[in-house]
């Protein structure tokens, strides 16, 4: 700034209003200032002039896997918030792995991020609490998390998980296989909740070997699919959990042959303009990334406060993969 002002023959404190858009500067006073701007191609410290009135103007998002597609959807409308309010986004993935989540969280917190949205590991996130209780907002999304008490927004699992297999019941389907996520992670111990309350609404035993859990895999959806419906008494519904055991499903030789009618957790691109379109039930990651930034921004406006739970409800989206079976 001390170069840009002898070159424009003015006072720093001239360079200044000008870079900051301040009035009281005579038009060709700015246009000399502009004018050694470019000729010395200065760039103002954002960050630096941010931290001088106590705050970065940047904030930190981590998700599991920004390639899956509710996540990348969720990710894209906290930045659409983060770009209104004028502040910087980071984004980084855990892969799932604690050590790495952890490892990202402290990295940005070192790098002064105001706050944090995490869509958090199933494990504890207690290395938290000494940020929280220093005032760094955080808020959790999809998951709330383990080991601390802090603001979430997440979706109705159990609810939506009970509205689809009480749909596939209503169309005659009283055996229902289950893929899904283990119960160690939030949302498949919410889903598989809502798996079983469908059942004892209609009054059928839960059947142990129609439930399948664990990660996403083409060859274990395979299999499951093969010991279900080739038992003696085969099941004409599935039920599955999120879209990663969706798609590896969907993959599967077994889909084509059985042809189950079928409602699947968390829609899709594309879903709809499969040869069987597929039934879903469909949150709303973008609404779900507005309200935990928007919460976030709250907290970062006006101050800390009781930790807030936000629910979201999931919609029920019919199409042809639930009405029609062989």
């Amino acid at each position: 700034m001390k170069d840009v002002a002898a070159l424009a023959g003015v006072g720093v404190k001239t360079v200044s209003r000008v870079v900051n858009g301040e009035r009281y500067v005579s038009e060709e006073t700015r246009t000399a200032v502009e004018r050694a701007i470019v000729q010395l191609r200065f760039q103002r410290n954002t960050g630096a002039a941010s931290l001088r009135h106590g705050s970065s103007a940047t904030i930190g998002l981590i998700v599991e896997d920004i390639a899956e597609p509710f996540q990348s959807n969720f990710a894209r409308a906290v930045e659409g918030l983060a770009i209104a309010n004028g502040t910087l986004l980071f984004t980084a993935s855990s892969s799932d792995n604690i050590d790495r989540e952890r490892e990202m969280a402290l990295s940005l917190i070192a790098r002064r991020v105001d706050g944090l949205i995490v869509i958090p590991s199933p494990f504890d996130h207690g290395f938290l609490q000494p940020e929280l209780a220093a005032g760094l907002p955080i808020v959790f999304a999809d998951r709330p998390p383990l080991g601390l008490v802090a603001d979430s927004v997440t979706s109705d699992n159990r609810g939506g998980a009970r509205a689809a297999v009480t749909h596939l019941i209503e169309q005659g389907c009283r055996r229902v296989v289950y893929i899904g996520d283990g119960e160690d992670i939030y949302t498949g111990a919410e889903r598989l909740a809502g798996y079983r309350d469908a059942l004892a609404d209609a009054d059928i035993p839960l059947d142990s070997d129609l439930v399948f859990l664990g990660h996403p895999d083409s060859a274990r959806s395979e299999a499951a699919l093969r010991t279900s419906f080739t038992g003696a008494t085969q099941p004409t519904g599935l039920f599955t959990g999120n879209t990663l055991n969706t798609i590896a499903t969907l993959r599967t030789a077994a889909y084509a042959e059985f042809l189950p009618a079928h409602v699947a957790f968390d829609d899709f691109e594309l879903a709809d303009l499969m040869a069987r379109p597929l039934t879903v039930v469909a949150q709303d990651p973008a609404e779900m990334g507005r309200r935990a930034a928007g919460l976030l921004f709250d907290r970062l406006e006006n101050g800390p406060g009781p930790h807030e739970t936000v629910t979201l409800p999931t919609r029920l989206i019919l199409r042809d993969s639930s009405r029609t079976a062989r």
